[in-house]
């Protein structure tokens, strides 16, 4: 039977003879007449003191093994106590050493390091106050997003990781291939001296997807709704505090919903696991509230109790362009908004989450359904404080003379979609669904301005390790 957590004795209902508790050294103090010692496992952010006493013991030995880093485990009785802070503390009659650290050489030290330098050591910051926090909170939020979507009628679906669509017609893909790259000479050509992929293992040029939206589609054209939640990547040289070239994406797709749902969906979404990890990680936000964003919580009360703000984009442009002078990029009608756009409408104008819509077609994506005007898409993004853009969907094309005239203007070649454009010719329905990077979620929700910190071992430009 597994041990107690240290969660689960910091809550037990009283005090307990012959308690165990396992986990890593944070510190340790010595008196004249005992030590102390805080341990802590992960299961929470508090840790459990561990007292060594002389009639308890002769610890003399093994004392100087008990330094920051090193894993031990502790038997002895819980007990209430007498200082303030803490309900129990654990009074040890003996110790197990099970992996000793040199305090010279450990990384992790009582005094606080930078985020840059624990970058570094992504592989021992998790025993930091700060990312333990950030990595159970992920957890419950993950959590939270299953819960969601499971108690609203929608199936959890996996799409393909290995495809060879292009969802955002971009090209800033990986490519995936079993061909051996490093013997250049003996690999298959084409005519034309190209690379033969044909010959690869999948039988054509295969990459790391950027999205499952595509084939999420399909899946709600049976189903009705369903959503996806799984690793996407982006072959994208950019170093911004903002983006990853691995990261966790939510996208649900939903058959019979058009604009207005799609809308309704997200905010209800958002609003429910945010909802949820207040509730649960009360303890981990606190943190994050005292040591990193101290508007940490009326941001997120901002999110859940407002009705956020629906805003078209031709009257986003019409409020941004007097403010024109503020702004790094000027706003003009046409041009896709930049972050310091979104956040102006979000944290200075409207002072709570907007729902932009209906932006210009050639700033649209091709899949996005094309208003009456001509001008414009179905799309939407949701903007959220610090953050910008934490959400951007839109009602997808239905109509197959519509979406071949599309995929031509942005130059993608139909036969490559063939099965895409079948999903138009046989039952077409309206249909909508939206993206959501799990990592801007996790900035959101625990005001960590950088996305290197939100995820345990980041992939960004000029950086693999671990």
């Amino acid at each position: 039977m597994a041990l107690p957590t240290i969660r689960e004795l910091l809550n037990s209902p009283g005090p307990k003879a012959g308690a165990v508790a396992r986990g890593w050294i944070k510190t340790r103090r010595d008196s004249k007449v005992m030590s102390f010692a805080e341990l802590n496992d992960g299961s929470c952010r508090e840790s459990l003191q561990a007292v060594f006493c002389r009639e308890n013991g002769d610890f003399s030995a093994i004392l100087p093994s008990l330094v920051s880093g090193a894993a031990v485990e502790i038997q002895g009785d819980l007990v209430a106590s007498p200082a303030a802070g803490q309900k129990y503390e654990l009074r040890a009659r003996q110790v197990k050493l099970y992996g000793g650290c040199d305090p010279e050489k450990y990384p992790i030290q009582k005094k606080k390091a930078s985020d840059e330098f624990l970058r570094t050591v992504a592989h021992l910051r998790p025993r930091t106050n700060k990312y333990a926090a950030m990595l159970r909170i992920r957890a419950e939020l993950a959590y939270a997003v299953h819960t969601y979507f499971r108690d609203n009628g929608f199936f959890y679906v996996h799409t393909p990781i290995l495809t060879a669509s292009d969802c955002e017609g971009a090209g800033q893909m990986f490519t995936a291939t079993a061909l051996d790259l490093s013997e250049l000479k003996a690999l298959p050509r084409t005519e034309g001296g190209e690379i033969d992929f044909s010959k690869d293992l999948l039988g054509k040029k295969t990459y790391l997807t950027v999205s499952g939206q595509l084939e999420g589609e399909s899946l709600a054209l049976a189903l009705g709704k369903i959503y996806t939640f799984g690793p996407t990547f982006r072959a994208e040289n950019s170093n911004t505090y903002r983006h990853c070239a691995e990261f966790w994406q939510i996208e649900p797709e939903m058959a019979f919903y058009e604009l207005d749902d799609d809308m309704d969906l997200a905010e209800s979404f958002i609003k429910a696991v945010t909802k949820s990890v207040l509730e649960k990680c009360p303890s981990d936000l606190g943190l994050f509230a005292r040591f990193v964003e101290p508007a940490l919580l009326d941001n997120l009360r901002n999110v859940t109790e407002n009705k956020y703000e629906r805003l078209p984009y031709t009257e986003a442009v019409k409020l941004l362009e007097p403010e024109n002078a503020r702004f790094e990029a000027r706003v003009s009608w046409g041009a896709d908004l930049a972050s310091e756009h979104e956040r102006f409408l979000v944290e200075n104008y409207f002072k709570k989450p907007v729902i932009l819509y209906n932006k210009p077609k050639e700033v649209g994506s091709f899949y996005m359904k094309l208003n009456d005007d001509g001008r414009t898409v179905r799309g939407m993004d949701v903007l959220v404080p610090r953050i910008g853009e934490l959400v951007g969907g839109s009602e997808r094309e239905n109509r197959l003379d519509v979406l071949e005239q599309k995929m031509a203007a942005f130059k993608i070649d139909p036969q490559a979609y063939w099965w895409y454009l079948d999903l138009r010719r046989y039952g077409s329905v309206p249909h909508s669904g939206f993206g959501l990077g799990f990592e801007r979620l996790m900035m959101l929700i625990t005001g960590i301005s950088n996305i290197r910190d939100v995820s345990a071992y980041p992939r960004v430009p000029g950086y693999a390790e671990f």
